[in-house]
């Protein structure tokens, strides 16, 4: 036995320390995450007992530790946190029960109806010493120098249990320091500091659902270990970061809290990656984030989060941010560094310049699904009020915009109709054209979580995603179809449902047009649309497609979740209304568990196309032709608006080079990475006399421009995004702007250079004017949003604290309207000279075009695109893993290294496209939408040959822009040397 030591807890064990983790000042606004243990238990059948001498009344099935909880007694506990189910491991909530004999874990302790409970006795407060005592003898003792210092549970809990000396301990209880593994770029595992509390493992099962962390050992020995026993780094972790924010100890622990101590304060915000919309708390040193997060009452994520969100905000610093305006006469010149002044006056006068000579509609503005809804107004309205024209688009209109049309022309409005909670109570679930797991994963794991607990999972797709076969999920059925063909397989659903009598009549007879349905159903009904005539069109055995159409008709609750996959085809809209004929023939909507659920892509692309930023819709998604609501409109702002829509951004392109138009304000979006055509796009940019790029880095677009204006980040401003879910959210400047102002006082800034005054001083009153102005936001303010956490829209005077379900007594049109969907297949056809398909996706650890990610550490997982290619067509063309490839199109080459796997079916191979330098852009055609002039980028044909290195252009880009990044590199080093 060892000889006694004295334990410290928070630097004295007295619980009212100032290093504690109590004193963290939260500014939690409306939130309020203080962990409880076990959440509170949902039952129709309430149950009063006695905690401590006084009665409380729970539902039945509560847990005696939340019953506690719930009566202002809170018990100690190390296993137990409410986002994981009870374990009753640590042994510390232990209470005494009248009646029954031993020490029962509270935690795993139901409540019963006349139970008396007792919490806090001198026998429980022993064997909760006793307890700690045990844990603390296996654990280092650096709890001073330790990095959870004032931020740790085991510490807390020795001085809730009043230990103050361990009279005995492990001789070895550090014999495992040195088994530190420092692999992850974001957190360190410290197995010496493990208690074994099982807290990580169950958070990696239950929140997550990868299943990579396990225990091994015995005894002392008892361990966590990732995978076989493999760095973190090597195994089956996603680093969503739900061990670490599990962890009671030091064990997991970001290394950022290594680097820089614990944080002083916090502020809720709202993440600015994908469309999902995650909570956060910034926790800071005054202006310095330390670390995002999740936070436990964020209603779109519920205290999960992904690499993202979680760890990859160090951009937000990164020595390459644009810090300072920059001006130039010609693209071939070098940069000017000028002032805020010089940059928005120059801009001003050559949009003025630009519309004397070639008249008013030769400018227009592009929006950003990256800002916030504030900003994203703010530009539709300086375009349409101070360049006096429509011309306005956003990156929905690459994204989808087929969903608005689509949504809008069947069910009367253009978003999804659930909440992600909503899949929770889903029995079939089709995950269509989407990757949820790696573009959308915290849905994404809410999605596998649901298909374990027994729902049925239908994943249509080319490409064998990780959803459709893993260890602890797998699809009831995978329709591998052809790329291009998604209009033949819905509609051969539908053809199933139609003529094996599986319509929901009565729901049909009650909300839809009887006229439109009656035309569909005879269409959908005719031999071509069988899934037998369309199994040489798709690739999908026609067994398959009638099994999976009986499952979502009959399997009870059946929702549709559909990506990028839908929308970028050429029958992208088709698609989508074809989807919501299969979701009204079934009456799968109108409820929980339902619904069309468009999976957004950017973090505010469902705001964007809220604000008005079409051509030919204002906020709302009313058409500009439509005099009253323009008359509103010009009675707010003061101005004459034009009643026709203006230029989509293919429109303004081609304009451009047939020398029309001439001046382009692009906020906050990449658009030669991110749009089709590369050598299109910088055609049409060149024929530009005066492009203001706004933006938080040198992108590709920026190289085309004359007018430089530095961006701000998430992090560095205030207002609100929207997310997939219709969810409104709070943004909360965390850190002043590096370059002096946000985003949304740039635009201010530029109208009054330009002559039209914009009047605001705060995003709270760009906000209300939306509100007046908006009949779906009627209800929305800010003031509203701090009270309530987050809305979805519609919020007004019938929904005033949103609407989380859509159409549930009607369709916002009134009747529900059924569309014909004929299959017309793509114009993009295999030849002899291009016989494969290219599509492209994301991968988890990148986001979009990369300018966030590629600049974090998330770059250690993906450093660069490869193209996935078949087994067989790699051996017909001598290809061999990690070989460059060339890939030709009709519209240009590139050339990438190859990824020999067969999640592609042969004749199709896949891409990503989060490095400019790839190129994958310069390969996609023009062929787009029929509706909204969405691109095809997921239809390309192309030719896949073995060559000796990259092309000459992708070698001479690597040249150029590391050239650019040193220039401003040096020009911004000579002016902080000089002291400017």
């Amino acid at each position: 036995m060892s000889d006694p030591i004295t334990f410290k807890s928070g630097g004295c064990g007295s619980g009212n320390c100032a290093c504690k983790a109590g004193a963290l000042r939260n500014e939690r606004g409306p939130f309020d995450d203080t962990d409880y243990g076990t959440p509170l238990r949902h039952s129709d059948v309430d149950v009063t007992l006695e905690i401590d001498g006084e009665a409380i009344t729970v539902p039945a099935g509560t847990s005696v530790m939340r019953a506690a909880a719930e009566a202002g007694v809170n018990i100690p506990k190390l296993c137990a946190t409410d986002s994981l189910e009870p374990f009753g491991s640590c042994r510390l909530c232990l209470v005494e029960i009248e009646g029954r004999r031993g020490y029962p874990a509270s935690c795993t302790t139901p409540v019963e109806a006349g139970m008396k409970v007792r919490t806090q006795t001198d026998r429980l407060q022993d064997l909760r010493r006793n307890v700690m005592e045990l844990y603390i003898s296996d654990h280092p003792l650096d709890c001073l120098t330790c990095p959870a210092n004032g931020n740790c549970e085991l510490q807390d809990m020795a001085g809730v249990t009043g230990l103050r000396e361990v009279r005995y301990g492990f001789d070895g209880a550090n014999h495992l320091k040195d088994q530190k593994d420092e692999s992850n770029p974001y957190f360190t595992y410290d197995p010496s500091k493990c208690i074994v509390c099982n807290r990580c493992v169950r958070a990696c099962e239950e929140t997550q659902g990868t299943f990579a962390l396990t225990i091994t050992g015995r005894g002392f020995e008892s361990r966590v270990a990732a995978s076989e026993s493999q760095p973190f780094m090597e195994s089956e972790c996603v680093s969503c970061g739900a061990c670490v924010a599990a962890c009671p100890t030091a064990t997991l622990q970001e290394k950022s809290i290594v680097m820089m101590g614990q944080a002083e304060h916090s502020v809720v915000t709202t993440c600015a990656y994908c469309g999902v919309g995650c909570s956060f708390k910034a926790e800071m040193k005054g202006n310095q984030v330390v670390r995002m997060v999740p936070h436990k009452n964020g209603q779109a994520n519920e205290g999960h989060a992904c690499v993202k969100g979680r760890f990859a905000w160090g951009y937000a610093t990164h020595k390459d941010r644009i810090k300072k305006p920059m001006i130039r006469a010609k693209i071939t010149d070098p940069w000017r560094e000028v002032s805020w002044a010089e940059a928005l006056n120059y801009a001003a006068s050559e949009f003025r310049r630009i519309q004397q000579k070639y008249g008013r509609d030769s400018i227009g503005g592009i929006t950003s699904s990256r800002c916030t809804n504030e900003e994203t107004y703010l530009v539709q309205k300086l375009v349409r009020a101070a360049f006096g024209n429509n011309n306005v688009d956003t990156c929905a209109r690459v994204c989808h915009s087929p969903t608005g049309y689509g949504l809008k022309t069947t069910l009367g409005e253009s978003a999804g109709t659930q909440t992600f909670a909503s899949v929770d109570k889903s029995d079939v679930i089709i995950v269509i054209g989407a990757n949820p797991t790696d573009g959308h994963p915290v849905f994404g794991s809410r999605l596998k979580r649901r298909v374990r607990q027994g729902a049925k999972l239908i994943v249509i797709d080319p490409r064998r995603i990780d959803i459709v076969d893993t260890a602890h999920v797998k699809a009831t059925h995978h329709l591998q179809l052809r790329p291009g063909t998604n209009v033949a397989i819905v509609t051969s659903l539908a053809h199933v449902i139609v003529t094996e009598g599986l319509l929901n009549e009565k729901f049909i007879a009650e909300r839809c047009e009887t006229r439109a349905f009656q035309q569909w159903r005879d269409f959908v009904a005719l031999p071509e649309n069988s899934p037998e005539m369309m199994e040489s069109v798709t690739g999908v055995p026609a067994k398959d497609v009638r099994e999976a159409a009986r499952l979502y008709a009959t399997g009870g609750n059946a929702a549709i979740y559909y990506g990028l996959g839908v929308t970028e085809h050429a029958q992208g809209s088709t698609t989508v209304m074809g989807i919501a004929n299969l979701a009204m023939a079934t009456g799968n909507i109108g409820r929980e568990g339902v619904g069309v659920n468009p999976l957004r892509g950017q973090n505010n692309v469902q705001g964007s196309c809220d604000m008005g930023s079409f051509p030919h819709e204002l906020p709302g998604y009313r058409h500009i032709s439509d005099t009253i609501t323009r008359s509103l409109f010009e009675g707010a702002w003061g101005v004459t608006l034009r009643p026709e829509p203006g230029l989509r951004i293919p429109n303004m392109f081609d304009a451009a080079i047939h020398g029309t138009f001439k001046g382009l304000y692009c906020q906050g979006e990449d658009i030669v990475q991110s749009d089709p055509n590369t050598q299109h796009v910088g055609a049409a940019l060149e024929s530009m006399e005066c492009i203001v790029v706004q933006d938080i880095f040198l992108n590709e677009t920026a190289k085309y421009a004359h007018v430089l204006l530095p961006g701000s980040t998430f992090l560095e401003k205030d207002g609100t995004f929207t997310n997939a879910e219709r969810r409104i959210s709070r943004v909360r400047k965390v850190m002043p702007p590096l370059a002096g102002y946000s985003d949304w006082e740039v635009t201010i800034l530029l109208s009054r250079a330009l002559g039209y005054d914009m009047d605001y001083t705060h995003p709270s009153q760009i906000m209300d004017e939306i509100a007046r102005l908006t009949p779906t936001f009627h209800g929305v303010s800010f003031e509203k949003l701090d009270k309530l956490g987050s809305i979805q829209w519609p919020c007004n005077e019938h929904a005033p604290e949103g609407t989380p379900t859509m159409h549930i007594d009607e369709f916002v049109r009134g009747k529900g309207k059924f569309v014909i969907t004929r299959y017309v297949a793509s114009p993009e056809k295999v030849t002899q000279k291009f016989p494969l398909i290219l599509t492209t996706g994301r991968i988890l650890s990148q986001y979009n075009v990369g300018a966030q990610t590629r600049r974090t550490d998330n770059s250690r997982w993906h450093e660069e695109d490869r193209l996935e290619i078949h087994p067989q067509d790699a051996e017909d063309r001598g290809i061999k893993d990690g070989d460059w490839v060339g890939i030709e199109s009709r519209a240009g080459y590139t050339v990438l290294r190859a990824k020999v796997a067969d999640r592609m079916q042969p004749g199709v191979v896949y891409t990503t496209f989060h490095f400019p330098e790839s190129g994958a852009n310069v390969i996609t055609t023009e062929s787009s939408d029929w509706a909204t002039n969405c691109p095809e980028y997921k239809v390309t044909a192309v030719q896949v040959l073995p060559v000796e290195q990259p092309s000459q252009w992708q070698k001479d880009y690597s040249r150029f822009n590391n050239e650019q990044l040193e220039h401003l590199r040096n020009r911004e080093l000579a002016a902080t040397t000089s002291g400017k």
